[in-house]
């Protein structure tokens, strides 16, 4: 199959290590395609020690407000019967201020991006920071 955007070896060891290296809290990992080369690259990592401080919704503040993303979450899952996993969500970041040629190459490598990482659940959001919310990922679940 023919792929519009690369997605390195580099990439993909560290969307390995991302997902082997999980532990009880949230990370996130976020994803850029550099349109020059074609290909994509991990932009910042998000730790344990980001989120004892932050919010998902600080996470969604640092995102550009003009350019798509890609951000693979591990996030933590609280059921109402007490249990707690610990799911891999990919978050397909596309604020509707992008401009259309970044909006249909980021598009058309999601499919691909989405296997690489091996990553079931994707979530779209289009309307920017008021959209990433522990709320609307919980939603997303239910």
């Amino acid at each position: 199959m023919s792929q519009t955007v690369a997605i390195p070896d580099k990439l993909i060891k560290q969307l390995e290590e991302f997902r082997f290296k999980r532990n009880n809290r949230k990370a996130a990992l976020v994803v850029k395609i550099l349109r020059k080369e074609l290909e994509m690259v991990c932009e910042k990592e998000y730790d344990d020690s980001f989120f004892s401080q932050n919010s998902l919704e600080d996470l969604a503040e640092e995102l550009p407000e003009n350019a798509p993303r890609y951000i693979i979450l591990s996030y933590v899952m609280k059921h109402e019967d007490g249990r707690v996993n610990f799911p891999l969500v990919l978050i397909n970041w596309s604020p509707t201020g992008s401009p259309i040629n970044l909006l249909t190459l980021h598009a058309s490598a999601l499919h691909n991006f989405q296997e690489i990482a091996n990553v079931a659940k994707v979530i779209e959001i289009r309307d920017g920071a008021e959209g990433l919310t522990d709320d609307a990922i919980q939603s997303m679940f239910k």
